[in-house]
Protein backbone atom coordinates (compact mmCIF):
# COMPACT_ATOMS: atom_id res chain seq x y z
CA UNK A 1 0.00 0.00 0.00
CA UNK A 2 2.86 2.12 0.87
CA UNK A 3 4.36 2.03 -2.67
CA UNK A 4 1.58 2.43 -4.54
CA UNK A 5 0.75 5.81 -1.70
CA UNK A 6 4.36 7.02 -2.67
CA UNK A 7 3.92 6.70 -6.27
CA UNK A 8 0.87 8.34 -6.34
CA UNK A 9 2.31 11.22 -4.38
CA UNK A 10 5.09 11.82 -6.64
CA UNK A 11 3.31 11.31 -9.80
CA UNK A 12 1.04 14.54 -8.33
CA UNK A 13 4.41 16.36 -7.24
CA UNK A 14 5.81 15.41 -11.19
CA UNK A 15 2.69 16.45 -13.05
CA UNK A 16 1.98 19.87 -11.84
CA UNK A 17 6.19 20.68 -11.14
CA UNK A 18 6.49 23.87 -13.32
CA UNK A 19 10.69 24.67 -13.93
CA UNK A 20 13.30 22.93 -12.29
CA UNK A 21 13.30 20.86 -8.98
CA UNK A 22 13.12 24.51 -7.21
CA UNK A 23 9.71 25.05 -8.58
CA UNK A 24 8.11 21.71 -7.10
CA UNK A 25 9.45 22.80 -3.29
CA UNK A 26 6.58 23.98 -2.23
CA UNK A 27 4.64 20.93 -4.00
CA UNK A 28 6.15 18.05 -2.20
CA UNK A 29 6.45 19.82 1.02
CA UNK A 30 2.68 20.00 0.90
CA UNK A 31 2.29 16.53 0.18
CA UNK A 32 5.00 15.14 2.49
CA UNK A 33 4.77 16.72 5.52
CA UNK A 34 1.24 18.58 5.34
CA UNK A 35 -1.64 15.93 3.70
CA UNK A 36 0.64 12.59 4.39
CA UNK A 37 2.76 13.71 7.66
CA UNK A 38 5.18 11.58 6.57
CA UNK A 39 8.19 13.78 7.52
CA UNK A 40 8.26 16.65 10.38
CA UNK A 41 9.80 20.22 8.51
CA UNK A 42 12.99 19.36 10.35
CA UNK A 43 13.46 15.85 8.37
CA UNK A 44 12.00 17.48 5.14
CA UNK A 45 15.00 19.92 5.46
CA UNK A 46 17.68 17.61 5.66
CA UNK A 47 16.27 15.84 2.63
CA UNK A 48 16.40 18.83 0.27
CA UNK A 49 20.34 19.38 1.98
CA UNK A 50 21.08 15.80 0.91
CA UNK A 51 19.12 16.02 -2.34
CA UNK A 52 21.14 18.77 -3.42
CA UNK A 53 24.10 17.91 -1.89
CA UNK A 54 23.67 14.97 -4.66
CA UNK A 55 23.78 15.18 -8.42
CA UNK A 56 20.67 15.24 -10.12
CA UNK A 57 16.94 17.00 -9.87
CA UNK A 58 16.07 18.17 -6.54
CA UNK A 59 12.69 16.63 -7.10
CA UNK A 60 13.69 13.24 -8.55
CA UNK A 61 16.52 12.90 -5.27
CA UNK A 62 14.05 14.42 -3.18
CA UNK A 63 11.65 11.40 -4.00
CA UNK A 64 14.36 9.34 -4.00
CA UNK A 65 15.23 10.21 -0.47
CA UNK A 66 11.50 9.98 1.01
CA UNK A 67 10.47 6.97 -0.78
CA UNK A 68 13.93 5.09 0.91
CA UNK A 69 13.09 6.50 4.36
CA UNK A 70 9.83 5.61 4.33
CA UNK A 71 9.83 2.16 2.03
CA UNK A 72 13.70 1.48 1.80
CA UNK A 73 15.47 0.73 -1.86
CA UNK A 74 12.05 0.05 -3.31
CA UNK A 75 10.13 2.69 -1.34
CA UNK A 76 12.79 5.01 -3.15
CA UNK A 77 12.62 3.54 -6.52
CA UNK A 78 9.14 3.49 -6.62
CA UNK A 79 8.88 7.36 -5.29
CA UNK A 80 11.44 8.47 -8.29
CA UNK A 81 9.67 6.28 -10.73
CA UNK A 82 6.43 8.10 -10.08
CA UNK A 83 8.16 11.70 -9.90
CA UNK A 84 10.12 11.26 -13.63
CA UNK A 85 6.85 9.01 -15.08
CA UNK A 86 4.77 12.56 -15.98
CA UNK A 87 8.09 14.49 -17.00
CA UNK A 88 8.48 11.96 -19.80
CA UNK A 89 5.37 11.41 -21.12
CA UNK A 90 5.16 15.23 -20.64
CA UNK A 91 8.07 15.94 -22.62
CA UNK A 92 7.52 13.59 -25.22
CA UNK A 93 4.13 15.13 -26.59
CA UNK A 94 5.60 18.59 -25.77
CA UNK A 95 8.60 17.79 -28.36
CA UNK A 96 6.27 17.10 -30.96
CA UNK A 97 3.88 19.47 -30.36
CA UNK A 98 6.57 22.48 -30.12
CA UNK A 99 8.02 21.69 -33.14
CA UNK A 100 5.13 21.32 -35.04
CA UNK A 101 3.34 24.87 -33.32
CA UNK A 102 6.98 26.47 -32.09
CA UNK A 103 6.36 29.69 -34.83
CA UNK A 104 3.05 30.35 -33.47
CA UNK A 105 2.71 34.07 -30.99
CA UNK A 106 0.10 32.30 -28.69
CA UNK A 107 3.02 29.23 -28.55
CA UNK A 108 5.92 32.01 -27.38
CA UNK A 109 2.76 34.08 -25.41
CA UNK A 110 1.92 30.57 -22.89
CA UNK A 111 5.85 30.37 -22.30
CA UNK A 112 6.49 33.85 -21.23
CA UNK A 113 3.65 33.71 -19.04
CA UNK A 114 5.20 30.96 -17.12
CA UNK A 115 8.06 32.01 -16.31
CA UNK A 116 7.08 34.48 -13.44
CA UNK A 117 5.10 31.99 -11.94
CA UNK A 118 8.20 29.70 -11.62
CA UNK A 119 10.15 32.37 -10.36
CA UNK A 120 7.53 32.95 -7.46
CA UNK A 121 7.31 28.55 -6.57
CA UNK A 122 11.27 29.00 -6.69
CA UNK A 123 10.76 32.24 -4.71
CA UNK A 124 8.19 30.35 -2.23
CA UNK A 125 10.61 27.50 -1.73
CA UNK A 126 13.62 28.64 -0.99
CA UNK A 127 11.71 31.01 1.75
CA UNK A 128 10.06 28.34 3.31
CA UNK A 129 13.99 26.96 3.45
CA UNK A 130 14.79 30.08 4.68
CA UNK A 131 12.82 30.61 7.75
CA UNK A 132 13.29 26.74 9.13
CA UNK A 133 16.38 27.46 9.00
CA UNK A 134 16.88 30.42 10.76
CA UNK A 135 13.37 30.01 13.01
CA UNK A 136 13.36 26.34 13.53
CA UNK A 137 9.94 26.91 11.82
CA UNK A 138 8.67 27.55 8.25
CA UNK A 139 4.90 29.38 9.46
CA UNK A 140 4.90 32.15 12.35
CA UNK A 141 5.14 33.35 14.88
CA UNK A 142 8.46 34.39 13.85
CA UNK A 143 9.50 35.25 16.99
CA UNK A 144 13.17 37.32 17.50
CA UNK A 145 13.85 35.29 20.55
CA UNK A 146 13.70 32.21 18.21
CA UNK A 147 16.62 33.64 15.79
CA UNK A 148 19.01 31.07 14.95
CA UNK A 149 21.80 33.48 15.41
CA UNK A 150 24.60 30.76 13.99
CA UNK A 151 22.07 29.80 10.93
CA UNK A 152 22.33 33.56 10.41
CA UNK A 153 25.87 33.52 10.43
CA UNK A 154 26.22 30.80 8.22
CA UNK A 155 24.05 32.12 5.54
CA UNK A 156 25.65 35.24 5.45
CA UNK A 157 28.99 33.85 5.46
CA UNK A 158 27.94 31.56 2.33
CA UNK A 159 26.70 34.29 0.52
CA UNK A 160 29.53 36.32 1.33
CA UNK A 161 31.53 33.61 -0.61
CA UNK A 162 29.33 33.13 -3.45
CA UNK A 163 29.45 36.71 -3.88
CA UNK A 164 33.21 37.30 -3.07
CA UNK A 165 35.04 34.69 -4.32
CA UNK A 166 35.43 32.71 -6.95
CA UNK A 167 34.64 28.74 -5.62
CA UNK A 168 31.80 27.38 -6.96
CA UNK A 169 28.68 25.72 -5.13
CA UNK A 170 29.82 22.78 -4.31
CA UNK A 171 33.15 24.23 -3.03
CA UNK A 172 30.95 26.66 -0.51
CA UNK A 173 28.67 24.03 0.16
CA UNK A 174 31.51 21.47 1.51
CA UNK A 175 32.77 24.14 3.58
CA UNK A 176 29.89 25.25 4.54
CA UNK A 177 29.31 21.62 5.87
CA UNK A 178 32.85 21.08 7.52
CA UNK A 179 31.93 24.40 9.63
CA UNK A 180 28.28 22.89 10.26
CA UNK A 181 30.66 19.78 11.35
CA UNK A 182 32.36 21.85 13.45
CA UNK A 183 29.86 24.04 15.31
CA UNK A 184 26.89 21.55 15.69
CA UNK A 185 29.08 18.54 16.92
CA UNK A 186 30.82 20.28 19.61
Amino acid sequence: MIFWELYLSFFKIGILSFGSGYGALPLIQQEIIENKSWMTSKEFIDVLTMSEMTPGSLSINSATFVGNHLAGVAGGFVATLGVITPAVLTILILIVLYYKFRSIRIVQGVIDGLRPAVVALIAMGGLSILLTSLFGVNEGPFLMKNLNLLSVALIAGALLLFHKTRLGPIKVMILSGIIGILVFSF
